[in-house]
């Protein structure tokens, strides 16, 4: 049985962001774990936080390939030994550490490329659904279920911000946050349409129909991150916050929703208690979404290729989920497709995820 190839110090990954030199990310860390310990810092909140947070990413991130060095080297005496002893059901075992191993180390290769500036960060993420009625409330239902499954299986917190029931089933909007390291850097390819064909569960005569629903996801920005917004330029709206009815139902408008005038973007809180909480959270959103605007204005004036995000429109779909005449969903922007389509509703989207992001760096390298 052939050996694996070693990891080295010059193919070892930072899985927070970029790719680094092996002693130098050592010694970073030494001099965050300094920093932490110093107690001046803890006298300045948010720039500790900063500190603490970027400390605990690169542990996490040479902690991961020193696991992978472990785990392989593990692997490869296991298969050695078996090899001498003639050993297959010993050996198929081993086959298969390494197969989880590379898919491991292949996962940690793309999370070396999420070198953004607020990759690491947690994300918003918005569905909404399109024209169509129940059918389009349905499937944003159905993207709303897939990505809090996804979030779940990478260790990720999911939690609704706001969210506008359909008439009859699923979803008009919903508003995420997840919360994880990299949240950002891997769900930021999601953004755009979305189109389903599948015979209706809703239509009395079975037919197949084709729905839509956007999705929009942009990056939790930090405390001491500074955006300027002018309260005038920004009208408050307050109502009553929907839900599933009876002691859900919120008495009094202290759902908060925000519009930024100049720009139009506009956010909505009403899972807080207080219209006061409420209104607190959607600041928050709205200054996380006004920063997304100045990234993508920086990465238009450097030609990144954001056009899933900046042109975001019904005509404009990046996947397609085919569950009748045939089973397919496939991507359209990287032509990456499966069969397996109830794992992909399910949450399997690393190879979708990881494809748009590895074509995004090779597009700006190019550039």
């Amino acid at each position: 049985m052939s050996r694996p190839p070693r990891l080295t110090s010059s193919s070892r990954s930072n899985c927070s962001g970029g790719v680094f030199d092996w002693d130098p990310a050592l010694r970073k860390l030494d001099e965050l774990n300094a920093r932490v310990e110093d107690p001046s810092l803890w006298e300045k909140p948010d720039e500790a936080q900063a500190v603490s947070r970027e400390r605990s990413r690169l542990a996490a991130s040479i902690e991961a390939v020193r696991s992978l060095e472990r785990d392989l080297t593990d692997a490869i005496g296991y298969a050695e030994m078996a090899d001498e002893e003639g050993d297959e059901a010993s050996l198929e075992e081993a086959r298969a550490q390494l197969k989880a191993i590379k898919e491991r180390a292949g996962r940690a290769e793309l999370e070396a490329l999420l070198s953004g500036e607020a990759d690491g960060n947690d994300a918003y993420v918005e569905i909404n659904s399109g024209a169509g009625g129940t059918e389009s409330n349905d499937w944003a239902g159905m993207l709303l279920r897939m990505y809090s499954r996804w979030a779940n299986a990478h260790d990720m917190e999911v939690e609704v911000i706001e969210e506008t029931p359909g008439e009859q089933a699923g979803i008009k909007s919903v508003t995420l946050q997840v919360k994880g390291t990299n949240a950002f850097g891997w769900l930021k390819s999601e953004g755009g349409v979305h189109r389903l064909v599948r015979i209706s569960p809703y239509d009395s005569s079975a037919r197949r129909h084709t729905s839509f629903a956007s999705v929009w996801v942009y990056p939790v920005v930090d405390d001491n991150i500074e955006i300027e917004i002018n309260p005038s330029d920004v009208r408050t709206d307050t109502y009553r916050a929907s839900g599933a009815g009876g002691q859900h139902v919120n008495k009094t408008d202290s759902a908060v929703r925000l519009t930024h005038i100049p720009t139009g973007i506009a956010v909505a809180c009403q899972n807080q208690r207080s219209q006061h909480q409420n209104r607190d959270q959607a600041w928050k959103m709205l200054k996380a979404r006004l920063y997304e605007l100045e990234l993508e204005k920086r990465e238009a004036a450097q030609a990144a290729i954001e056009e899933q995000k900046t042109d975001i429109g019904w005509g404009h779909q990046i996947r397609s989920y085919v569950l009748q005449p045939y089973q397919m969903v496939k991507d359209l922007r990287t032509d990456v497709e499966t069969s397996d389509t109830q794992g992909v509703l399910d949450g399997d989207l690393d190879a979708f995820m990881g494809a748009a992001l590895a074509q995004k760096v090779g597009a700006t390298r190019d550039g």
